[in-house]
């Protein structure tokens, strides 16, 4: 899958839907006829399609998926469309779609900016960590689980055991 995104509207495009209408000239001709009004930029997601085969749920969940960001477009579109133009220019007129708590949200990007760790390019908080301790428990891993630790750490000045014993 292509995808062309134009000024927020992001349009998609199969490898192999037609030999006539590739990328580069939907690229093309979007750059042309929007000069001075929108821009465009093309991504090839690539590396982002491994996985083999779709499954039936991979089909299903894409389907579901797509006809919600369609509908949402839709209504921002009726939302913002005022004598002739539309005026997306809220904070909520850009927004990713994605899954929270078993729920399709749509997120503004704005609101991302605070959650997200740009230096290490990853979400501040990570709820899948607190998993950790499961996973070496399903893969038998060779630790410690035990969780009554109070998780206090020695002091470190402490160098031998008489130094311990005299406080000193």
């Amino acid at each position: 899958v292509n995808f062309l995104t134009v000024s927020g509207l992001n349009c998609y495009r199969n490898e192999n839907c037609n030999e006539n209408y590739t990328t580069d000239f939907i690229y093309q001709l979007y750059s042309e006829e929007g000069k001075g009004v929108f821009d465009c930029r093309k991504n090839v997601l690539g590396h982002m399609q491994q996985g083999g085969a779709p499954s039936p749920f991979d089909r299903n969940f894409g389907t579901k998926i797509s006809a919600k960001a369609m509908q949402w477009i839709s209504k921002k579109l009726k939302e913002t469309y005022r004598k002739g133009k539309v005026f997306a220019n809220t904070d909520d007129s850009v927004c990713l779609l994605g899954m929270r708590r078993r729920n399709l949200v749509f997120q503004p990007v704005a609101e991302l900016k605070t959650e997200t760790d740009f230096v290490h390019r990853i979400p501040k908080e990570q709820w899948w960590l607190k998993l950790r301790p499961l996973m070496k428990i399903l893969a038998k891993y060779k630790t410690s689980y035990d969780v009554s630790d109070s998780g206090q750490l020695e002091h470190v000045a402490m160098h031998s055991p008489k130094e311990a014993e005299t406080g000193a």
